[in-house]
């Protein structure tokens, strides 16, 4: 908290030093907004899937990214996906970006297919081209988790998917500019690298680390046309699907502790085997 509290104070004295809110103040006002905001916090850590992550499973992560959020890594550091730590409950909640449910009925065997829709809105900078829709299918009791402009994964996490007791689903949608410059607007993953090259290249983006020596399956599969490169690593468990449409690459992660890992993973795999760009 008290990182987080110095963070502010230093970007309010930057933009608006007349208006600086001192620690002191913070804490005189703290009890009056108790009252007002109280119901709003509880709805946000109802909400929130981060309270089921701990620093054990992403400790390079949510250090790294702590840093990035204090401004003490914005150049240099690569951009870690992971989940957001408890101290952002209540500003992932604050500041959504656009949501529209896109979750169908479930079907017989109690799933739903989540389909990105086409006006949703996404954090994905001025200039780019529409994303172009994905689709992947979760068990009935999954939610959407809000995602939000101080999202620790940064303005390329698209979607988030969780349920607590089986595991967390995550989508980056990556503009194929910050890899290569040759692509153009019809990208396919066989033309931003080898699985190989991809693995090694994105895998440290989802957890943290460096994959030597942790990735335990790789396979290519096609779904009308187009190519998906599938990764099963550990540790952590994660599934990683890696493919690429019009002028974006699209990494889809499916993962979880060691006990959901070990309860769930046949419905983990099926969520991750169901991943499709339409």
């Amino acid at each position: 908290m008290g990182t987080l509290l110095h963070c502010i104070s230093s970007l309010s004295w930057k933009n608006n030093p007349q208006n600086i809110i001192y620690p002191s103040q913070y804490i005189a006002t703290q009890s009056a907004q108790e009252k007002v905001n109280s119901s709003r916090i509880r709805a946000s850590a109802e909400n929130s899937c981060a309270a089921d992550v701990t620093k054990d499973e992403f400790p390079e992560l949510i250090n790294r990214r702590a840093a990035i959020v204090c401004g003490l890594s914005l150049v240099s550091s690569p951009v870690l996906i992971g989940f957001p730590g408890d101290g952002l409950a209540v500003v992932k909640q604050g500041l959504l970006a656009g949501r529209i449910p896109g979750l169908s009925e479930p079907d017989e065997q109690g799933w739903r297919t989540y389909q990105r829709p086409e006006d949703k809105s996404g954090g994905h900078g001025v200039g780019w081209s529409p994303i172009i829709p994905y689709a992947f299918s979760v068990p009935q009791d999954w939610e959407e988790v809000p995602v939000s402009i101080a999202d620790l994964g940064g303005t390329e996490i698209d979607l988030r998917f969780a349920n607590p007791k089986q595991g967390r689903v995550f989508v980056i949608v990556a503009p194929v500019l910050r890899f290569a410059d040759d692509i153009g607007d019809n990208a396919s993953i066989e033309r931003i690298g080898t699985p190989e090259k991809v693995i090694s290249a994105f895998g440290p983006e989802v957890i943290g680390e460096n994959v030597e020596g942790k990735v335990l399956s790789s396979e290519v599969k096609e779904h009308s046309g187009r190519k998906y490169y599938q990764f099963e690593l550990e540790p952590p468990h994660v599934l990683i699907t890696a493919t690429a449409a019009g002028n974006r690459l699209y990494l889809f992660n499916v993962t979880g502790n060691g006990l959901q890992w070990k309860k769930h993973y046949k419905d983990l795999k099926r969520i991750a085997d169901s991943f499709r760009v339409i």
